[in-house]
């Protein structure tokens, strides 16, 4: 058993305080929030069951994911009409561009700020 291993196996919680399981080690019934969200349930307000632990031995530091029982979680909740109206109109503020106020058609990237021919424009007037 290597070292990494030994550092991430504790299935009593003595060590961390909640059971923890190496990477991609986890007994049945647990998973992850994207797992959980993969499978249509969400944890809805139970604690953590578990945790899974991974360590970079080259950078030396330690990734932690969190479980969550699947046999407590519930499904999840369905958009209604008015989250999907303000889901549209988040996307429509990403995608309008502030110095043109165009819908580009894209999410705008927020190094820029500005759309691609808004940086094309400022960049001939710099040279």
């Amino acid at each position: 058993m290597s070292a990494a291993y030994g550092k991430c196996f504790d299935p009593t919680g003595a060590r961390y305080g909640v059971p923890t399981y190496p990477w991609r080690l986890a007994p049945d019934g647990l998973a992850t929030r994207r797992q959980l969200r993969a499978m249509g349930l969400r944890p809805g307000g139970q604690p953590i069951a578990a945790q899974v632990m991974r360590v970079n031995r080259r950078a030396g530091d330690v990734r932690v994911g969190y479980l969550y029982r699947v046999d407590r979680a519930k499904p999840v909740r369905p958009m209604t009409s008015r989250k999907w109206g303000a889901l549209a109109l988040a996307m429509l503020a990403r995608r309008t561009c502030p110095r043109c106020l165009l819908d580009v058609g894209y999410c705008i990237p927020r190094s820029h700020g500005i759309c691609g021919m808004c940086i094309a424009t400022e960049e001939q007037r710099a040279a």
